[in-house]
């Protein structure tokens, strides 16, 4: 495994050296072998688009599945790429607007959440300390992968830029420590996975789905007092991404339950519907239904449960 682990770094670390051309080449040939060959998750990401936009035609759907494709083959090159950019190179491709509120905010004395969607190649907004004050610690949640040493890989491509990563589970914990060092901290949430069905508190409208949400990242946000922004990612051209960072509010206590959560959604949405090739459509978002949930799951004293069953299966909110 180690031998396996080494020879891809070495691999991945070499392809990284090529000019970003260069590997939009590679990354053409890989969407040849993706639609026509492979068929990754072609069912998954027909379905989610046709569900999402059923006032599409048909051409309109399959223009954007075509779409989604090249990009995700760029996504994964891009990424390759990030091994060994420089920060001016990112600094070129990846730009930030609108972070006028974020750095008042942060001088203020204020931590910040940024709500944060799969959309564009979120894994350059890694790069945001190099637009940012250098006494901020900024961190990216992240669940770890299975196998600890691709994770160990993806983590330190993720932290070059001068971010941590830190696990979902592992966050409160250093917020608590963070508080009492007397840190600012600048946190991002990529917030639109899946739920576990024991984590799901929360169901809303989005892209003409019940779609049910984690809000862990909002009952953090809270209870800690941070500022929240919404990050909208554009793609301007091939290789070249701005975010534009909005905020949301610098009030999250006040807020009744979920209007974080909700608002977050109905910017991501927004920012879908715009352009809607760059959404991660290959995810199997809407695998649980509120349908199955109702019959399988209910919520006692915020514990989620398995019906008829009061002893096992249960977890905390």
């Amino acid at each position: 495994m180690f031998i396996i682990y080494y020879l891809t770094y070495a691999c991945w670390f070499l392809l990284s050296l090529l000019p970003l051309r260069m590997l939009y080449v590679l990354s053409d040939v890989l969407y040849v072998l993706m639609t026509s060959v492979v068929r990754y998750r072609r069912k998954v990401v027909r379905n989610n688009i046709v569900s999402s936009f059923p006032e599409k035609t048909t051409a309109e759907h399959r223009r954007i599945e075509r779409d989604f494709y090249h990009f995700l083959c760029d996504y994964f090159v891009e990424t390759l790429k990030m091994m060994t950019m420089s920060e001016r190179q990112m600094r070129k491709r990846m730009t930030f607007t609108g972070l006028e509120d974020l750095h008042r905010c942060l001088k203020e004395g204020q931590s910040a959440a940024i709500y944060l969607g799969h959309y564009g190649c979120w894994e350059w907004l890694t790069s945001l300390p190099y637009w940012m004050p250098d006494d901020v610690q900024f961190a990216q949640v992240y669940h770890p992968l299975e196998n600890k040493r691709f994770d160990k890989l993806f983590k330190n491509m993720r932290e070059q830029r001068g971010s941590v990563s830190i696990a979902m589970q592992e966050l409160p914990r250093k917020l608590v420590e963070y508080r009492k060092a007397g840190k600012v901290i600048c946190i991002g949430y990529i917030a639109d996975q899946v739920p576990t069905w024991t984590n799901i508190h929360h169901w809303l409208p989005f892209l003409h789905h019940d779609t049910p949400v984690l809000t862990g990242a909002e009952k953090l946000t809270r209870s800690a007092g941070h500022a929240v922004f919404y990050g909208e990612v554009t793609r301007i051209a091939r290789g070249r991404y701005t975010c534009s960072m909005r905020q949301l509010t610098r009030h999250s206590k006040d807020l009744p339950p979920f209007e974080i959560t909700n608002i977050y959604f109905r910017e991501l949405e927004k920012t879908i519907r715009q352009n809607p090739p760059y959404w991660l459509w290959s995810h199997n978002r809407w695998k649980r239904t509120h349908e199955e949930f109702d019959r399988r799951y209910k919520e006692v004293g915020g514990r989620v449960i398995l019906r008829n069953d009061n002893t096992n299966n249960r977890k905390t909110i």
